[in-house]
């Protein structure tokens, strides 16, 4: 009987937490509280100690304390939720358009620059591509884009944007695979640049080859070139200038992540005031908004930290790596056989979820894999794996039809845009970024190699 329950505890647990998030509550709730029901039903039938209770909340502080990421997550959500509050998006997409002006289907382009430029900085998957969406859609379809090819430059852009740096993701998945952060930062600029670049091929041959669907273009600028430099200082060059200062400054080794990430918020509230938007109110929305997107994100690392331990006490990793081991998979198999698992959970939950909860049940399975000499070094074949769980859920969060990422852009959009529009949108965005998936598997170099630039410092 004992053992019996020992086997059952772990599954009933995830079969519960999978129902529990797919009702619609808050995933933090799931989370700790499936956690807490299973401890308390093992300590009823004798399974689970008392004095195992008390050490949950020492797990919590032990799994927070001295890291030297959690404290910069708050600071770069506060550069981007200021950015976002200052204006500077909606210029700087005004502005990308007029010097991409005459460019077929410049505005989706503009679009792919706005997500490299602005979206690392939003965070999560959802805060992303809204941000993009409300800013980018009224303007593409007014000017007669199809609405499939502006909610799915949206839904591209927002998620491209969460992979490159200084976006928050990149810091939590350093730590989980205990490489450097600047190696990190590094690894998907290839991968990340080489699919803006296809998407943005994609969208000017789309718009030579259609010529029934040209978008109108902007009105040439009326102001003197003094102006616009002005304006294009304003707009381009000062949050470019400060995502740079952010990347560089970690990569360069100057600045801590959490030194780099105070200089980002300083920047934030800078560009805050150099945009006229420095007032009370504003600045009272700003701490808001920070204070709230930083409790839900440290919210549900507790949460899963509740659940993970009453789990991992059942033997629940154990159970997992023993039923994925019956497989009887070679490395490859056992490593695309993760990868989709992964790619499953992303239609679903945003990449904190997957990081918390899923990724440290997995771990201890791709730390037996051996791709060291496929990627050329242990650290590189970490560095390698990191950057492969990153393309993979990017893209399933924009994969139809339970993408996580096209609920926000229907959501954002126009009551007169289906959702069959975003999926048509997004179809050859996924196509794209699978190739790019491919490539990165087969060539881990793409991702490697400017990492390897870090780490030979």
């Amino acid at each position: 009987m004992t053992e019996w329950l020992l086997d059952a505890m772990p599954v009933l647990m995830m079969l519960t937490l999978a129902v529990m998030l797919l009702s619609g509550y808050p995933v933090a709730f799931v989370l700790a509280g499936v956690g807490v029901l299973f401890a308390g039903l093992g300590w009823l039938v004798g399974e689970f100690p008392l004095v195992a209770f008390f050490n949950i909340p020492l797990r919590i502080w032990g799994s927070i304390n001295g890291s030297l990421i959690y404290p910069a997550v708050p600071m770069l959500l506060l550069m981007g939720i200021a950015l976002e509050r200052s204006g500077v998006a909606a210029e700087l997409l005004q502005c990308l358009q007029r010097l991409l002006r005459g460019v077929p289907g410049n505005l989706a382009v503009a679009m792919t620059l706005m997500g490299i430029i602005l979206a690392p900085s939003a965070g999560l998957v959802g805060a992303s591509v809204v941000t993009l969406a409300l800013i980018g859609l009224p303007t593409m379809l007014g000017q007669g884009y199809r609405p499939s090819v502006a909610t799915g430059s949206v839904a591209a852009a927002g998620t491209l944007g969460i992979i490159l740096p200084p976006g928050v993701m990149l810091f939590f998945l350093a730590d989980l695979f205990q490489v450097q952060i600047a190696a990190m930062f590094m690894s998907t600029l290839v991968p990340a640049f080489t699919m803006a670049g296809l998407f943005m091929i994609y969208y000017v041959g789309l718009h030579v080859v259609d010529r029934e669907a040209r978008p109108e273009q902007p009105p040439p600028w009326e102001g003197s070139t003094l102006d616009f430099l002005v304006f294009a200082t304003r707009s381009l060059v000062l949050p470019v200038s400060l995502v740079v200062l952010v990347l560089g400054s970690i990569v360069a080794g100057w600045a801590s992540p959490t030194q780099s990430a105070a200089v980002g918020a300083l920047g934030g509230i800078l560009i805050l005031a150099l945009k006229g938007r420095f007032t009370l109110t504003v600045v009272h929305d700003v701490l808001v908004a920070t204070t709230m997107t930083s409790a839900m994100v440290f919210f549900i690392i507790i949460a899963a930290t509740v659940f993970s331990y009453p789990f991992n006490y059942f033997g629940g990793p154990d159970i997992i790596g023993d039923f994925l081991a019956g497989l009887g998979l070679e490395d490859w198999g056992m490593l695309l056989t993760i990868l989709l698992i992964t790619f499953i959970l992303g239609f679903f939950i945003d990449w904190i979820e997957v990081f918390v909860v899923a990724l440290p049940i997995f771990l201890p399975l791709l730390r037996e894999l051996d791709f060291v000499s496929h990627a050329g070094g242990p650290e590189l074949a970490k560095i390698w794996l990191a950057v492969l769980f990153a393309l993979v859920l990017q893209t399933s969060f924009m994969t139809p039809p339970f993408g996580f990422s096209l609920f926000f852009v229907k959501g954002a959009a126009p009551p007169s845009v289906s959702i069959i529009e975003v999926y048509k949108g997004v179809a050859p965005m996924v196509a794209l970024q699978l190739v790019m998936v491919g490539c990165v598997l087969a060539w881990p170099q793409l991702a490697v190699i400017p990492a390897s630039w870090v780490l030979l410092k």
